[in-house]
């Protein structure tokens, strides 16, 4: 059975940081690539970053750059988001997504390219 479980969500003051984590069970971790997306209250859901653990590339939607860090850990089949500099608008609910790897490096901030969906965390800054 496939799993995504997301952690780490939290109320934080603006300008401070948050690292969430994504434990994946039940495919080839390897093969696949990971995505985060958020979704604020009223808006679509907007990709964040992914990252493809096999090779390291990453992606990051322009309003994360130098702010956010996408990491993974193999051998736990985990991966992390750093998240530096919080504003209000970064407010939203995390949601960790699974989706092979040829698929994702190609269209990564598509929702359409992932198969598998966390249950989400959410994530609230204060101004």
């Amino acid at each position: 059975e496939v799993q995504l479980v997301e952690s780490g969500g939290g109320l934080v003051q603006a300008g401070g940081s948050l690292r969430l984590s994504c434990a994946a069970s039940g495919f080839a971790f390897d093969d696949y690539a990971i995505g985060w997306f958020r979704q604020a209250p009223g808006k679509e859901r907007e990709a964040v970053s992914c990252i493809s653990s096999s090779d390291g590339i990453t992606y990051y939607a322009d309003s994360v750059k130098g702010r956010f860090t996408i990491s993974s850990d193999n051998a736990k089949n985990m991966v992390y988001l750093q998240m530096n500099s919080l504003k209000p608008e970064d407010t939203a609910v995390y949601y960790c997504a699974a989706g092979t790897r040829v698929v994702v490096i190609t269209m990564p901030s598509l929702p359409s390219a992932y198969d598998y969906w966390g249950q989400g965390t959410q994530v609230t800054v204060s101004s």
